[in-house]
């Protein structure tokens, strides 16, 4: 399998992955999504401001137009803004990464950033985008839990992988 073919299907899945999770989301009350439980962010709410806030860094690097501001994602913004923010940013990721080449995706990028600085390719980037996502989904999961959400959806790669071409 091309990188390029591995990096897209990430994206393709990483997007799949965030409407399950904003779909299955909108359907809970604004009081359990700013219900507070122990986690590196205190709400389900936060966390989702949080990958936003992370997906949006790194597109601005990956993209190479290194205009990312704190200070907008920062903002208060309603829980239909964020939802609709990772949503597009999440497509928005798919189809960059299927306008790029293998060339392109082995590209390296510096980052100078107030805490650290690195210089690793396009692909490392996004999959590290992609991973950061996963790793905060997973506490959503268990916040949910801790709160009494128990019917998260099933988003495992396998499961994309099978019934991605279902409708």
């Amino acid at each position: 399998m091309s990188l390029k073919t591995l990096v897209s299907k990430s994206a393709q899945y990483n997007n799949w992955v965030v409407n399950k999770y904003i779909d299955w989301l909108s359907t809970k009350s604004d009081e359990q999504l700013n219900q507070e439980t122990i986690s590196s962010f205190p709400t389900i709410l936060k966390t989702l401001h949080h990958i936003w806030q992370t997906q949006e860094y790194w597109w601005s690097h990956i993209s190479e137009n290194n205009d990312f501001d704190f200070t907008k994602t920062t903002e208060t913004t309603s829980k239909e803004d964020i939802f609709n923010a990772i949503k597009n940013n999440s497509q928005k990721l798919v189809d960059y990464v299927e306008s790029l080449s293998e060339e392109d995706l082995s590209k390296n990028v510096k980052v100078e950033s107030p805490w650290f600085q690195c210089d690793f390719s396009k692909y490392e980037y996004i999959q590290h985008a992609i991973l950061h996502g996963t790793y905060h989904r997973g506490q959503i999961v268990t916040m949910g839990r801790n709160i009494g959400i128990t019917d998260a959806p099933m988003t495992d790669f396998n499961f994309w992988n099978i019934y991605k071409d279902d409708k």
